[in-house]
């Protein structure tokens, strides 16, 4: 039977809207779109590369719970409000993604809250580990 796991990330968020940070589903993890809150204090900058950043964080923490990291993403969605605000991220993200590649796509698209600037999803495919002799 297929692994099927709901990991949360303690954001009052997914309590109110009634959704998981990710979900582990056999080998595939799929991270549910992430923004730049700070989940420990609830709070986000105003600056949209720091956004990124702080995304990639809550993303990371996720990913560890799955026992996976950037280096296992096949998949990356960007969703900002401002597309002039996509190219002062390129390097945050590159340093999370430049060695892998994944196939990514940005859009352009209202966000639940003015305060953010950015959103980031990933689909990841967890390393199989062999079965012990």
């Amino acid at each position: 039977m297929t692994e099927r796991r709901s990991l949360l990330s303690g954001s009052t968020f997914e309590e109110q809207i009634g959704y998981a940070r990710a979900v582990i589903d056999g080998d595939w993890v799929h991270v549910s779109g992430t923004t730049g809150f700070d989940y420990t204090t609830m709070t986000i900058s105003g600056d949209v590369a720091e956004q990124a950043e702080q995304c990639l964080r809550n993303i990371e923490a996720a990913l560890g719970q799955a026992e996976c990291s950037f280096d296992d993403v096949v998949r990356v969605r960007y969703l900002l409000p401002d597309r002039e605000d996509f190219e002062p991220c390129w390097p945050v993200l590159r340093r999370a993604f430049g060695a892998v590649r994944p196939a990514a796509t940005m859009l352009v698209c209202g966000l639940a809250d003015p305060r953010m600037k950015i959103e980031i999803e990933v689909y990841a495919r967890r390393t199989p580990v062999p079965p012990r002799a």
